[in-house]
Order: C-alpha cells, then structure tokens, then sequence
C-alpha cells in the first residue's frame, strides 16, 4: 500500500514546523532574547506561542493523518493534511500580526485533524 499523497502532506507539515522554529530564533535575535528566556517585547511572544501551538496540534494532528491513511484512504488523509498546513500556516501569518486574529487558522486546523480522526474511525468501522 502506497501512501505517498500522506507522506508529502506529512513532509509539509514538519516544514511548517520548521518554519515556526526558525521563526523563534529569528525573534529571538532581533530581540535580544537570549536562551534560555522565553519573555521578551510582544513580537517575540508572538513568535513563541505560534511555535508552541503548533507543536502542541502536529502531536494530535500527525496520528490522525495516518490513520485515515490507513484506514480510510490516502487522498483524503493528504486533502485533510493540506487542509492543515494552510490553517497553520493561516494562523501563524495572523497571530505574528496581531493575536486577536488567530481564531480563523485555528478552527481550519483544528477541524481537519478531527475530520481526519473521524474518516480513521469510519474506515476502522467498515
């Protein structure tokens, strides 16, 4: 069984993770926010949190995209992957501007890792 659709949305997704992670550090420099720190003026808390919440949703995100791979199929886990790569990505570019306007990013990502967690118990019951 070929699952390479989930395995390129799965590639994405650790690149916006990455993404994030750069983004801390480059915060962290322009800043002046040394390591270990984790306060700083709010552009950096910013650039933290958007990186912590993406670490906190890959961890409930990635399970559910390859169980509906193997489960219910390797399009749909990939749409739903895409899905969530855009909503981070939504999230972060609207939370480094101004917090208040994250909510729409977050909703995109976390409906599709629950849509991907309901498509696996779909196939699990079929």
């Amino acid at each position: 069984m070929q699952m390479q659709w989930t395995s390129w949305a799965t590639i994405a997704a650790l690149a916006v993770y990455v993404w994030t992670a750069v983004n801390v550090s480059r915060a962290r420099s322009r800043y002046g926010v040394k390591a270990p720190a984790v306060d700083g003026p709010p552009e950096f808390l910013r650039a933290m949190r958007v990186q912590l919440n993406t670490v906190e949703q890959i961890i409930l995100f990635l399970p559910c995209l390859w169980l509906c791979a193997l489960w219910f199929g390797d399009h749909a886990a990939a749409i739903g992957g895409a899905v969530w790569v855009v909503g981070r990505i939504w999230y972060a570019l609207a939370y480094y501007r101004d917090a208040s306007r994250r909510a729409k990013g977050f909703v995109l990502t976390i409906t599709a890792s629950l849509s991907l967690l309901l498509l696996a118990v779909i196939g699990l019951l079929r």
